[in-house]
C-alpha cells in the first residue's frame, strides 16, 4: 500500500507567518529516507489546502494518507472542521472511483515531547 504524509497547519494570509511551517516541512523532509511522500497544507487561509493536497496524492496513486496536525490541541478545528473536511474529500474521490483510506492523528502538541521541548524553553526564558 502506497502511503504519504500531509503536515497540517492551519494557516493564515501572513506569508511571515507560513514560513515556519515551509522550513520545518523542508527539515522533515531531509531527516527522512529519499522519495518519502511529505507534503504541507493549510486548513484555510492559505495555499495549498488540505483538501487539494490530498486529492492530488490519491490521485497519484497514494491508498493511504496520514494527515498529522501541526497545533498545540484538539480544539474546534480537530474535532469537527477538519474531520468534515476529510469526509467530504474521501466521498469525492469514492464517486470519482478512488479508494483512499484518509487517518487524521492528534495534534502533536498532546505528544510528551513537545511538553518537555516546550517546558524546557520557557525555563530558559524565566532563567
Amino acid at each position: 500500500m502506497k502511503k504519504a504524509t500531509v503536515l497540517l497547519a492551519h494557516g493564515s494570509s501572513d506569508p511571515h507567518w507560513l514560513e515556519p511551517f515551509d522550513q520545518l516541512k523542508n527539515s522533515i523532509a531531509q531527516q527522512l529516507p529519499a522519495g518519502t511522500p511529505l507534503k504541507l497544507a493549510y486548513m484555510e487561509l492559505a495555499e495549498p489546502m488540505l483538501e487539494d493536497v490530498v486529492i492530488e496524492l490519491v490521485k497519484c496513486g497514494y491508498e493511504h494518507v496520514d494527515v498529522l496536525p501541526l497545533f498545540f490541541a484538539a480544539g474546534r478545528h480537530l474535532r469537527k472542521d477538519v474531520p468534515e473536511m476529510l469526509d467530504t474529500v474521501q466521498q469525492t474521490l469514492q464517486q470519482q472511483g478512488f479508494a483512499s483510506e484518509l487517518e487524521l492523528h492528534p495534534p502533536i502538541g498532546l505528544e510528551p515531547e513537545v511538553a518537555s521541548a516546550i517546558s524546557q524553553v520557557v525555563i530558559r526564558q524565566l532563567s
